[in-house]
């Protein structure tokens, strides 16, 4: 499976521009999965502590108006969340999208931090603790939105269950990305999966200081690629026979 990360701009301008980048990066190499960063579609809300409810609209608008040309990265699957509305909360939503079925649901984000920069809390509530890997092509995937990596039990709950992908869309602050990657890192190594992470950058100077660096890692830690602000996406045809090989390794093999 070819799969692609990326970090992209959290200004619409700059993001518009990724995003053509991105569109043709991804027909070049021919990807079959991509994931995007978290929430992508507008700039960064959470950054401000206040919930402004005209925000929140106009950020599930812009979801909403980017959804329809995610077909421009078609054949790819794409991975990635978005603020909806249901009955009776506002959530941060994964979503699964194939040219031949469009958009599906799936997780939503249930670990939600509340500090400057990045009030989540305040702004939308928690999902079901639902943490089942769900199915994407040939690959068993597993959403662990941004913070949720650190809770490295449903990494591991992933594994046992037999996914080959753990995927982290975030946005995180470029002062904490060596702690980031030990986070990807360590949820490949007790999942014995792939771990995939695409990040928002933001070079304005407003709002939350986003520090990109995308990541794919492989099943026992090994980082096998990394974004930049100059290579800004990154594709790689991963083996998922590997992912099912390590469940039969150290650590994975061990008794609960």
């Amino acid at each position: 499976m070819k799969i692609t990360v990326c970090e992209l701009n959290n200004e619409p301008e700059a993001f518009a521009r990724n995003w053509d980048k991105l569109t043709a990066h991804v027909k070049v190499e021919k990807s079959d999965l991509v994931l995007l960063p978290e929430m992508t579609f507008y700039p960064w809300f959470a950054w401000v502590k206040e919930f402004d409810p005209s925000i929140w609209e106009e950020a599930i608008s812009a979801h909403e108006e980017w959804e329809d040309r995610l077909y421009e990265l078609r054949p790819a699957t794409v991975l990635g969340t978005r603020p909806v509305n249901t009955a009776i909360k506002r959530l941060n939503q994964a979503f699964i999208w194939e040219f031949e079925s469009g958009l599906q649901e799936s997780h939503s984000k249930y670990y939600l931090p509340n500090e400057e920069g990045f009030w989540e809390a305040s702004w939308y509530n928690r999902g079901d603790k639902d943490f089942v890997p769900v199915r994407v092509r040939q690959a068993l995937v597993g959403f662990a939105i941004c913070s949720e990596i650190w809770f490295f039990g449903h990494s591991r709950a992933f594994g046992k269950l037999g996914a080959h992908i753990v995927v982290c869309p975030r946005a995180s602050p470029k002062s904490t990305l060596d702690k980031w990657l030990v986070a990807g890192r360590a949820a490949a190594v007790v999942s014995g999966a792939f771990c995939l992470s695409s990040n928002r950058i933001n070079l304005s100077g407003k709002g939350a200081n986003l520090g990109g660096q995308g990541w794919i890692v492989g099943p026992d830690g090994d980082v096998l690629g990394l974004t930049t602000q100059k290579k800004p996406f990154i594709t790689i045809e991963i083996d998922l026979k590997k992912a099912e090989h390590a469940k039969r390794t150290y650590p994975r093999y061990i008794l609960d």
